[in-house]
């Protein structure tokens, strides 16, 4: 059986499925020609990540493809519905990413308590003349131990989010439409873990009492953040979206930096991805990442080997 894995995948991912009896494709076809090729290759499965889209076009257009594979938490780009109608197998790998995505909040938390963010800006330009102005300016930053982080939206991301700030000593409280309840594994290199049952507050709470605040929900039709929510805040309060451009109002949240509501913030999603508003791209307060949640190479490789696995299963 034939895999093209049009957004690529990791060499792991690679060797397993050929180990398995599958030859892997890793050529990139543009998506005006994947029809073409998909057709005069005769290949029984199409791996993606964000890039590559599988609509209901292309699923009629193909009737050799078995398999649709996403290498991500969110499938926005596969009409999964109706893949799946049609007797598609339609995977995904939900939790590959869940740890790299954490850390990365953490980096912006880090970065923006300590004004990293503007810091490396600066000293590259004037780190030579003015040093001691550098240094008072930046001498202000918060420690994250013993603050209140408010997590968003409390399932797989949430929770690893969760694992590092208990580990780093902050008092972690989280919201969640479904989840009530989660027990959280604090996970040591030596083998040793310990466990904390974290309950889900109200939204309401969580607004009044978290220090910073970060997003972890899916896709919404409309925003979860937006002046009414920003006012409920702390004053000088820390935002941080890793999950989706479009349910954080940005407008709203550069007013409130202006107006010190909100102290700063750290995004890697945007509403108008790829092209950022550049009232967020040149504002000092906001740390800036070109949505790179998952881009990790352990997230590679756990990628590759998921969706190995799950494919090996269903079409061997």
């Amino acid at each position: 059986m034939k895999i093209l894995a049009n957004d690529g995948i990791s060499q792991s991912g690679i060797d397993a499925l050929e180990k398995g009896g599958f030859e892997v494709i890793t050529t990139k076809v543009a998506q005006n020609q994947l029809e073409n090729y998909i057709n005069e290759n005769n290949i029984d499965a199409i791996l993606v990540r964000s890039t590559t889209q599988v609509r209901q076009e292309l699923i009629d257009a193909c009737p050799s493809i078995k398999l649709i594979g996403c290498g991500s938490n969110d499938m926005d780009n596969v009409d999964v519905d109706y893949a799946e109608d049609q007797g598609l197998h339609v995977i995904n790998t939900p939790t590959a990413s869940s740890n790299s995505v954490a850390e990365l909040v953490f980096a912006h938390l880090f970065g923006m308590a300590r004004f990293l963010h503007s810091s490396n800006r600066e000293m590259p330009l004037e780190g030579d003349s003015r040093f001691k102005d550098l240094k008072k300016a930046y001498s202000q930053g918060i420690e994250l131990r013993g603050k209140t982080l408010g997590i968003l939206g409390f399932g797989k991301v949430g929770q690893e989010v969760a694992k590092i700030g208990l580990g780093l000593g902050m008092n972690v409280i989280a919201t969640d439409k479904v989840i009530t309840s989660a027990p959280i594994a604090v996970e040591f290199f030596n083998g040793q873990k310990i466990t904390i049952n974290i309950d889900t507050v109200s939204k309401e709470e969580l607004l009044k009492e978290a220090d910073f605040i970060t997003l972890h929900v899916s896709e919404q039709e409309d925003y979860i953040i937006t002046k009414d929510e920003i006012d409920k805040m702390k004053n000088g309060v820390g935002i941080v979206n890793t999950a989706k451009g479009g349910i954080l109002h940005e407008v709203d949240l550069v007013k409130a930096i202006e107006t010190g509501k909100v102290q700063f913030a750290g995004l890697d999603v945007f509403e108008t991805e790829p092209t950022p508003a550049v009232q967020l791209l040149m504002n000092p307060e906001i740390s800036l990442t070109p949505h790179i949640g998952a881009g990790t190479k352990e997230t590679e490789e756990r990628i590759g080997k998921e969706l190995a696995q799950q494919i090996i299963q269903l079409l061997s």
